[in-house]
């Protein structure tokens, strides 16, 4: 499985063009006629691949801005773990190992993504919830056993009783913020923080941000899925990002996977949920990784949701939280929003977008 999903990923990001923009850019950020496209591939930041792609005047700048980006992507990374500690470091884990103990002080960008996923909470009316880390533990550690085995012969499920315990240590009001003195304290003891929903498109937003702040006007940042870019191609040319079908019979995704839809524009992120990436087998039945806070079970509402706006910590929020709501609850979330739109791939091989989805569309190919 593991490996599957890495090559999965590999592919993807090499059959994907991204889309563009971190922000709204001035006039004179513009693409030098003596830029060349430069590529770089990172594998250690957030257990996934990442995929640099950048319009640079030399090899020597592309090198400098790439070693920056990786450098940033690498700091979020350690900042927001929740398996690993880092010498110096207060990161995620730390919260956790502190639950119920002491509050802990954090760099201010643990205070700032803890802050968008709480707000997020509210705007999905639960759907998003980071505090959901001891559920999400319970799914995390059977899914581990079963990709030990090759087979699924022996792959267990959690009871529903050891759920439902887990789930009494999920109240977002017992994830105590204090900014003013640079801390967070978990109220209740048994209580985990999982930031999966959220810390990449987070950390991605921000790493793209400070790219454009350093200079960088042309640049596709991949890490994931989680897709990002600054500026545009040479000429004013657009990044374009193809939405592969979730239901392509190819275990690895190339140019012959169909597409559903190519996007084209500028100033947004795409980033995409869906249930046929991390996942595992019990009896035949696929059980993946997005669990629907109401059942504590993976959410069966559709195959795959994609999410389109000009931030990648809300599209990477609202991904998760509309891919566990019914059709018409995630429809009217999309719509009440301003810049946001969606694609759906429902269970029974439909695809439905927002109102305003189409408008960033370009045709497929023949």
């Amino acid at each position: 499985m593991t490996r599957r999903l890495c090559a999965a990923l590999a592919c993807l990001a090499l059959c994907l063009g991204l889309l563009a923009g971190c922000a709204s850019q001035p006039q004179s950020a513009t693409v030098s006629d003596n830029a060349q496209r430069f590529t770089a591939y990172y594998f250690d930041v957030f257990d996934t691949m990442t995929q640099v792609i950048a319009y640079c005047d030399s090899q020597a700048e592309f090198d400098r801005q790439a070693e920056a980006l990786h450098a940033d992507l690498v700091a979020y990374h350690q900042l927001y773990d929740i398996y690993n500690d880092y010498e110096g470091i207060n990161n995620i884990k730390t919260i956790n190992d502190n639950a119920g103990v002491a509050p802990v002080r954090v760099d201010e960008r643990i205070l700032d993504m803890l802050e968008l996923a709480v707000e997020m909470y509210d705007t999905t009316n639960g759907q998003l919830n980071i505090a959901m880390g001891s559920v999400l533990a319970i799914w995390h550690d059977y899914r581990e056993a079963a990709e030990a085995d090759p087979s699924d012969a022996d792959n267990q499920l959690p009871t529903q009783e050891e759920l439902e315990a887990a789930a009494q240590h999920c109240n977002i009001e017992d994830v105590i913020i204090d900014r003013e003195a640079g801390t967070v304290y978990l109220a209740d003891p048994e209580m985990r923080l999982d930031v999966g929903s959220v810390g990449k498109g987070y950390a991605v937003e921000q790493v793209c941000q400070a790219a454009r702040e350093r200079g960088l006007v042309s640049l596709s940042l991949s890490v994931g899925g989680n897709l990002r870019s600054v500026g545009s191609k040479p000429q004013g040319q657009p990044w374009e990002s193809g939405i592969v079908s979730p239901w392509d019979d190819s275990l690895i995704y190339n140019s012959g996977s169909s597409l559903l839809a190519v996007v084209n524009s500028n100033d947004q992120a795409l980033v995409t949920s869906g249930d046929y990436q991390r996942f595992y087998t019990v009896d035949g039945v696929r059980y993946h990784h997005i669990i629907d806070p109401d059942t504590l079970w993976p959410a069966d509402y559709f195959t795959a949701v994609t999410i389109l706006c000009p931030d990648s910590g809300l599209a990477d929020c609202l991904s998760t939280g509309v891919f566990c709501m019914p059709l018409e609850e995630g429809m009217a979330l999309i719509e009440s929003l301003e810049g946001v739109e969606a694609l759906w791939c429902t269970k029974d091989g439909q695809v439905i977008r927002s109102s305003g989805f189409a408008q960033y569309e370009t045709p497929l190919e023949e």
